[in-house]
């Protein structure tokens, strides 16, 4: 999937409409620098906007994503190469949001304990090891709440009897046993409590 090729490709398909960056903004709700960005291929269009960006511009996604207009007998070749793309993309997103979490969790984890030591032998008054103790009380738990917050959200959890996967609810994973990239959750689809495992996709 080239950004570039398919940023060409809507500026084509938008003159081809006697459409303007601005007036092709107007009709998606958004602003006019976005349809820029993506025509120098910068980035793509959002998720949301796609199937309404399509049928503006009167092409298919397919067409969309290959960045240009196809034939009948090429779409399906079309199609599974923008699939394959499109799994790529989203592994290697959720292999960087992994390690954004990582970097989170280390970084906050590293400053928590810097406080602390800092309140237990630094000369401060009492209310002073208190205020120093609160804030480091405040980044570990935000740190942690963002950590947890990407490692639910990216990927899925894979059961480890029936291999389902499944992203689960808030209040049970929070509560769960971890280790490493294992958590001792229950599965929604056979309903067995096991050490699942996390998959990027």
């Amino acid at each position: 999937m080239n950004q570039e090729q398919i940023g060409k490709f809507i500026a084509t398909c938008r003159k081809k409409k006697n459409l303007t960056q601005l007036e092709l903004a107007e009709k998606l709700g958004i602003t006019d620098r976005a349809v820029s960005k993506w025509e120098r291929g910068l980035n793509l269009p959002d998720a949301s906007l796609i199937k309404e960006l399509c049928s503006i511009l009167s092409i298919s996604i397919n067409e969309l994503f290959s960045g240009e207009f196809i034939t009948d007998e090429n779409y399906m070749k079309k199609a599974e190469g923008n699939l394959v793309d499109l799994k790529r993309r989203e592994e290697e997103q959720n292999k960087l949001l992994f390690l954004l979490e990582l970097v989170i969790g280390l970084s906050c984890t590293i400053s928590f304990i810097t406080l602390i030591l800092i309140a237990c032998f630094a000369n401060f008054t009492l209310l002073g090891k208190g205020v120093v103790i609160g804030i480091s009380l405040l980044i570990f738990a935000t740190g942690i709440f963002f950590s947890l917050k990407i490692e639910r959200e990216v990927g899925f959890y894979e059961c480890h009897n029936c291999h389902h996967k499944y992203i689960p609810k808030l209040l049970p994973f929070f509560f769960s046993m971890n280790f490493l990239r294992r958590r001792y959750l229950k599965c929604p689809y056979c309903h067995k409590k096991s050490w699942n495992k996390k998959v990027a996709s």
